[in-house]
């Protein structure tokens, strides 16, 4: 799959470990500078790329309860 000339394999994309399976999922696939997140009911849909570090951060805050209140 290409996705804004980023090319990711099929096997590339991943989903969280704790995934439960009930479709409310988003997958990703890794790259040196850009991250690709994809809906997992829609793997053919939109694709955000945000670059690695953008990433990085938002899963640090993530673990940190930044978006809790959200």
């Amino acid at each position: 799959m290409s996705a804004s000339g980023l090319d990711v394999a099929e096997d590339a994309w991943r989903k969280a470990k704790r995934s439960v399976g009930n479709g409310a999922c988003v997958e990703v696939a890794t790259g040196r500078e850009i991250v690709a997140v994809r809906d997992s009911k829609d793997p053919d849909g939109p694709i955000l790329m945000p670059s690695a570090a953008r990433w990085r951060s938002f899963v640090a805050g993530a673990k940190q309860g930044a978006f809790d209140e959200l």
